[in-house]
């Protein structure tokens, strides 16, 4: 195949391309060039997709008037960006994947069950309303004009670089395992036992490269997530026993903690992880019958845990999110 990945260097782009060049296929990834980790052997097109004439004069003298057989735009945020990507790409590509997002789907949940039937609604997020346009725009481009559309959700997915949790600040999830290391006590939303999914990216690459290059996914949408449903106290739980130690937890309702912080907690936890979920992947798995969970949760996060305390770039200090923490235990227990 000949790909185009925009962005291509993100949790879940890393992984699919690491697949891709294993594999021999050829592999563009269309960047501003600012991240020095571009994988050995995929074909960099140095530009700014946000300046559209850039993006259009750099493709065309990388690779001519070749036409794609799959374009992948991993940084496209807002409808105005995906009407950029159908003006360059509409005569382009074979198969363009959008990726949105599972947090799109209804809050509350009318069921805990969610499949690609579930209703797009989520009044608490902008992040996933604007998902929804862009869907929607899409989606009229596939019925008006052809546009070779493939929709992917994926959830909570994560990578050796990044420890998945529920409650942390905006410099990532350390400063709340360096809080597990120091024996001080990590918030937990709710009561701990709503259901959540935690993908691998390796995991997720499977799925998402058995839709690459198949006509049977134009013009559908699909989730890509794990199998596995854990309680937050699960989650939380398989961490401190990577680490070693006792778990701290305090347990803290998410209104509380969306009133009491400038975190975007009604988004990221009313909107999203306070629900709880278990993803029904038989329509993937249709298409993709190798797709399978190779990576439960407690083998996933030793393998990232033992990353992020090898790597001081991952060890990354929040002391307002560690001094946030300290104040609201304090005065809410």
């Amino acid at each position: 195949m000949k790909i185009l990945f925009i962005g291509g260097t993100g949790t879940i782009s890393t992984a699919i391309s690491k697949k891709l060049l294993e594999a021999g296929e050829e592999l563009y990834i269309l960047n501003r060039g600012s991240r020095n980790d571009i994988l050995p052997g995929a074909q960099v097109i140095k530009a700014d997709i946000n300046n559209e004439a850039e993006a259009k004069a750099a493709i065309e003298a990388a690779v001519g008037d070749t036409v794609f057989d799959v374009v992948c735009d991993f940084i496209c945020f807002v409808k105005s960006q995906a009407e950029r990507d159908f003006r360059i790409f509409k005569d382009r590509c074979r198969q363009f994947m959008f990726i949105s997002s599972a947090s799109a789907y209804q809050k509350p949940v009318g069921n805990y069950i969610i499949t690609e039937s579930t209703p797009l609604y989520n009044p608490y997020w902008k992040y996933s309303r604007d998902k929804i346009e862009i869907e929607e725009y899409l989606i009229s481009q596939y019925r008006e004009a052809g546009f070779p559309i493939t929709i992917i959700r994926p959830s909570h997915t994560y990578d050796e670089r990044n420890i998945p949790l529920g409650v942390h600040g905006d410099k990532g999830s350390y400063q709340v395992v360096k809080r597990m290391l120091e024996g001080k006590p990590v918030i937990i939303h709710g009561d701990g036992t709503s259901l959540w999914t935690m993908t691998h990216n390796s995991d997720f690459a499977v799925g998402f490269i058995g839709l690459m290059n198949n006509p049977k996914a134009i013009g559908e949408a699909f989730h890509i997530t794990s199998d596995e449903s854990l309680t937050w106290n699960e989650i939380y739980s398989d961490i401190a026993a990577v680490l070693g130690i006792k778990l701290n937890a305090v347990h803290i309702s998410s209104e509380v903690l969306v009133k009491y912080s400038d975190y975007d907690f009604t988004g990221s936890l009313i909107g999203d992880k306070a629900n709880s979920v278990v993803f029904d992947n038989s329509k993937v798995k249709r298409l993709v019958p190798e797709f399978t969970m190779k990576m439960p949760f407690y083998k996933g996060v030793k393998q990232t845990i033992d990353y992020v305390l090898t790597h001081s770039e991952c060890q990354i200090p929040d002391p307002e999110f560690d001094a946030w923490c300290d104040k609201i235990i304090a005065d809410k227990t």
